[in-house]
Order: C-alpha cells, then structure tokens, then sequence
C-alpha cells in the first residue's frame, strides 16, 4: 500500500456485507475490484468483507485471517451438522446461524415449535474447548425460538416437566417446563467475555418480542406464535424462580437483544453476556478502522439497501464509521428502497443498485457477479477518475 500511495493511487476499502441468495460478502468484494480495476488499472483496493452478527459472520471473520475450525454439532431438528466458528488467538466468533440457522433446514420445510438451538450451545463449548477467552457470539438467521434452552442445555443447563424429565426441544416444549436447574452451567462461561452481537434490539417476548415480530419468518402462524409467546413468558418466569438466574431473569427478558435470534440473546444474557450492535464488534475484530485510515474512498453494500438497513445493517454501521473518520462512501446493492437525502443522512454519497444496470430483478438475481462488476465500473468513473 506504501508503494501504491507513493505513485498516487487511489486507495479503496470494499467492506460490504453479502448479497443474500447471490453473493457471499467474499464474492461481492472480489466483484467490485474486478469492476473498479477494469477502469482504474492501478487503483489499490482492499477487501474487508463484513457481517452484523447474522449468517456470514464466520466467514467474514476468516477472510480477515482468523482461522476456521468445523466441529460435529446437533441441528435444529436433532440430526447431525458440521458447523463452523473462526478463532485467532484467543478470540474466537461464533455464529449461531452455523448450527442452528434457517439455512440448516430442508428446503420448504419449517419448524417453528420444535427447532433448537442446541448446536448452537456445542459450538461455544467447542470454542472454550480451544482457548477462546473473549467469544464474539452473532446471533441472527435462526430457524428458532425457542429462548436459547436448547442452547443452555448443551452447556449444562437441564430444563424439566413436571415429572422430572426434560422438555420436549425447541419452544412450544417450553409450556410444559415446570423446573430449571442452572448448577450444571460450564464454569468456563464465567471466565471468559461473551459478547452478543446483534442487529436487533428486540425483548423476548410481547408486541415486539421473538415470536411476533420473527416468528412468521420461520414459518410460525398466528396460533403457534401465541403459543411460543406464552411458552417463551412461562419460561422467563419459571427461571425467575431458579438459583443462578433470579431476578435476572425477568430484568434480562425485557432487555434489548433478548428477543434476537428466536430468543437466543435471552440465554446469552443469561450466562453474562453482554449485548453490542453487531457491526460495531464485528468492525472492532476485523480491524476496520486501521483498514480505514489508509482508504480514500469506502463501498459498502448488500442485497437490500432499505429502511432495515438504517437499523444496524452492516451498510449503516460502516458509513457510520467511516463519516466520523471523514472518509466519502458510496454503496452497492442489488435493490434500493432509500431515497438520496435518507442516504445522505446515513453517511452514504450515493448508491448503485444492480437495478440502474439491468431493470430485470430475477437476472439481477441470477446474474449478479458480471452485473456487480458493471456497476464497479460506474463508480470507477464516478469517483475514482
């Protein structure tokens, strides 16, 4: 970079998050260099790809030199997966979506009442396995919501029916929990640092909560979100009354973040973690400000630039970041739904939506790498000449 700044080259940092059902965050990277460096030959791009806590995590985490590790972990329908979290050092990220996401299910097929997250606590027992000291943990993308039980089993935590057996996984088998017992927790959890990094702020349970707002997104309908709703509240109640969670129990249901991930945040807060942004700690771990300092120009983007994006989307917490350091941003997207003031005020110059190139949404879909590299191209000429 020295060498590159001397002979006057413009410096671009690429830190945009995945196309979801496109492009990884890696890909959109190596698309946009690809575009900018057709125009501009000797322009010095650097690629930090990024995530907000939700699936891509890991694999943003790897492409910034942390190392992958794959372990065996339970899926959220109890069949076997292999999973992944990312480690350097002794931090490790782990993300929740890796075990316990969407992604981990058939195709078409949803399971609102009974999906667990109990891979999802194998994982972080993997991670205190290998040294990790601080776990960043992302939580998003969950096929779940079952309030981070299954989660808190894997790490010891037993939660019982009435005749002392335990629950039936996932959250509907919450209604008939009668006792929880938390003396089993790995003593590991209350020597490291847990962070919980999320996009979402939401409570567990209520108008807002896990089950209303995420719940149809996981197949859920109107019945079976009441009944996650009162299962995830009868849940919070009984671990009221539990030695090791106590008042804390109802003080953490209604803390921000409980409700992220299907209730998972909730079980996180429970065994101390503490709740950040996502981006925000994912830009701390992958070095961004440094990359930062050396850029004359920032892209950021992913699929969608709209009003979600405005609330802790990856886009926002990198303009935001790179507005204070007084750095020009522009994005990418496939479909922009903001208009130019609204960009403005969230730190972005302008915006370049797939859609400018080619008006056609499924070829956007389907060919969204060559597309991607034409709208590079764009902003090559736009800013960089």
């Amino acid at each position: 970079m020295a060498d590159a700044a001397q002979d006057g080259a413009r410096r671009v940092l690429v830190a945009a998050d995945k196309f979801k059902g496109s492009l990884t965050a890696v890909q959109v990277a190596e698309r946009v260099t690809a575009g900018l460096r057709r125009v501009v030959p000797d322009v010095v791009v650097e690629a930090m790809p990024v995530a907000d806590g939700g699936d891509g995590t890991v694999a943003a985490a790897v492409a910034a030199g942390f190392e992958r590790h794959e372990v065996r972990v339970t899926g959220p329908l109890g069949d076997e997966v292999t999973a992944a979290y990312a480690l350097r050092g002794d931090t490790a990220v782990v993300e929740m979506a890796e075990a316990s996401g969407l992604q981990r299910l058939p195709e078409g097929v949803f399971a609102p009442l009974t999906a667990s997250t109990y891979g999802s606590g194998e994982l972080l027992r993997a991670a205190l396995d290998a040294g990790a000291r601080t776990i960043v943990f992302g939580v998003g993308g969950s096929a779940t919501t079952d309030g981070g039980a299954g989660m808190l089993a894997a790490l010891g935590a037993r939660f019982l029916d009435a005749g002392g057996e335990p629950v039936a996984p996932g959250g509907g088998g919450l209604a008939a929990l009668a006792s929880a017992d938390l003396s089993g927790l790995d003593p590991r959890l209350a020597e490291v640092e847990l962070v919980l990094a999320s996009d979402v702020d939401n409570p567990l349970t209520g108008p807002k909560g896990a089950p209303a707002v995420y719940g149809p997104q996981k197949g859920a309908s109107p019945d079976d979100v009441a009944a996650l709703d009162a299962a995830l509240a009868h849940y919070a109640k009984v671990l009221a009354g539990t030695p090791g969670a106590g008042a804390k129990a109802a003080e953490y249901a209604e803390a921000p973040g409980a409700g992220a991930a299907g209730g998972i945040g909730y079980g996180a807060l429970l065994v101390g973690a503490r709740f950040r942004a996502g981006i925000e700690v994912m830009l701390e771990v992958l070095g961004f400000a440094p990359a930062l300092e050396r850029a004359d120009l920032v892209i950021t983007g992913e699929g969608s630039l709209d009003e979600q994006t405005l609330h802790g989307k990856a886009p926002a917490g990198v303009a935001a970041a790179a507005r204070a350091a007084g750095k020009e941003v522009v994005a990418v997207c496939g479909r922009l739904a903001l208009a130019p003031e609204v960009l403005g005020s969230a730190g972005i110059r302008r915006a370049y939506p797939l859609t400018e190139v080619e008006p056609d949404v499924a070829k956007c879909i389907a060919e969204a790498g060559p597309i991607l590299e034409r709208v590079a191209e764009s902003i090559g000429r736009d800013f960089l000449r």
